[in-house]
């Protein structure tokens, strides 16, 4: 495992942390003896930052978290969770949530804490209510070490939620997809500039960047270089070049995963991508947004659907069926996904959704979430819909238990 430096606490991180927004889950709840595996080994193996939230697993993260940093794994980590700034109605809010997530993490202190999901709206929401001076209270009497703040809106306002108070770090969407998206490259360097350490979320664009098998345009540019790579190395490595960078969270949660991230991390050093291979991802990343339906990462934060719509799930196969161009298989794989047949889930097709518009200000990438839906119904929802389904069931009675 490699370490960075965070720049005002002198706090060597690993490169890597592990997010615990995607844990693994059975029947819609936490697999929490697999999960807390995955949790200490990773933790054995070097990783030494664990970042949770409070909505994360509706709820269940933090919890979780606490269970698995027992038996003296608490001393060996960083921990990291956020205060949801968007339930904020009172100052008081502030510590009565922090004094439960103290409690939820079975610890006296949280070392990293985030003010969550900001963008601009929300930072003058939170500012209003005082969240500086709550922030100054908890780092005096012990409760939190270092402050910091996740973005997910346009770069003026990252600007000056990075000017208004002396954080200690931030955390940003960045991927090679998204160097101009949300607080972006230029973001990355303002922040930089000012010491704040950086910790990466959505390094692989929600999985997008990691598939095993790329959309064949993107194979073609890998199979160019010189050094051969699989995708979710080209995407990490380029993350992890950048000096301004202190560590990433990946959103690994399978164990293969884990191991491949965890390999990749003992030797992503900065600055050691050569000018080639910097030009073969730019060339991926022009070829993605070519071929891109909807930005979706595939964070959950629209979920849950008041009708019931799966709704990062129907991105996932709109993109997929955009970038592969084999409809048959893509409308087969949404039959089977989004229909409820694999027993984990109520139907949540495309076509429930009845636009009632909550979705759209909880979604980070500001997507037009009612417009695209009626998009994916049309590409993926036809008359052999029901047909699918029932192919579906086959296929998955025919599964060995």
């Amino acid at each position: 495992m490699l370490y960075r430096t965070m720049p005002k606490t002198d706090d060597q991180l690993s490169i890597l942390g592990f997010g615990c927004m995607r844990l693994p889950s059975t029947d819609g709840k936490i697999d929490e003896a697999r999960a807390i595996a995955q949790i200490r080994s990773s933790i054995d193996k070097g990783v030494n930052y664990v970042d949770t939230a409070w909505p994360y697993h509706g709820g269940a993260s933090e919890p979780l978290l606490g269970k698995a940093l027992k038996d003296g794994y608490r001393e060996k980590v960083k921990v990291a969770t956020k205060l949801p700034s968007w339930l904020l109605e009172s100052h008081e809010d502030m510590d009565t949530i922090l004094n439960a997530q103290l409690e939820r993490l079975q610890t006296d202190h949280i070392d990293y804490y985030l003010v969550h999901a900001l963008n601009g709206p929300l930072w003058d929401s939170v500012s209003a209510l005082r969240v500086t001076d709550f922030l100054e209270r908890a780092k005096q009497d012990g409760r939190i070490i270092n402050a910091g703040f996740s973005f997910h809106g346009i770069l003026p306002d990252f600007k000056r939620i990075v000017d208004a108070y002396p954080w200690e770090f931030c955390q940003i969407q960045y991927n090679y997809l998204d160097q101009e998206f949300q607080a972006g490259k230029e973001g990355l360097k303002y922040a930089h500039d000012r010491d704040l350490g950086i910790i990466v979320m959505e390094p692989l664009r929600g999985g997008t960047l990691a598939l095993p098998t790329p959309p064949p345009a993107i194979g073609e540019i890998w199979e160019t270089a010189s050094v051969k790579r699989t995708p979710v190395e080209w995407a990490l490595r380029w993350v992890w070049n950048q000096p301004e960078v202190t560590l990433v969270l990946s959103g690994m949660n399978e164990e293969e995963h884990i191991e491949q991230n965890l390999a990749i991390a003992a030797q992503a050093e900065a600055n050691t991508l050569t000018e080639e291979e910097l030009n073969l991802i730019d060339q991926a990343s022009r070829q993605y947004h070519s071929m891109m339906q909807v930005g979706c990462t595939g964070c959950g934060y629209c979920m849950p659907c008041p009708a019931g719509v799966m709704i990062p799930n129907c991105f996932d196969a709109f993109n997929k069926l955009s970038m592969f161009g084999k409809a048959d298989e893509a409308k087969f794989s949404y039959a089977l996904s989004i229909s409820g047949v694999l027993g984990t889930n109520e139907p949540g097709f495309a076509s429930q959704c009845v636009a009632c518009g909550e979705c759209l200000e909880k979604c980070p990438q500001q997507i037009r979430i009612p417009d695209v839906l009626e998009k994916v119904a049309e590409a993926l929802e036809d008359e052999d819909l029901e047909e699918r389904i029932e192919q579906a069931k086959i296929v998955f009675k025919r599964r060995p238990q």
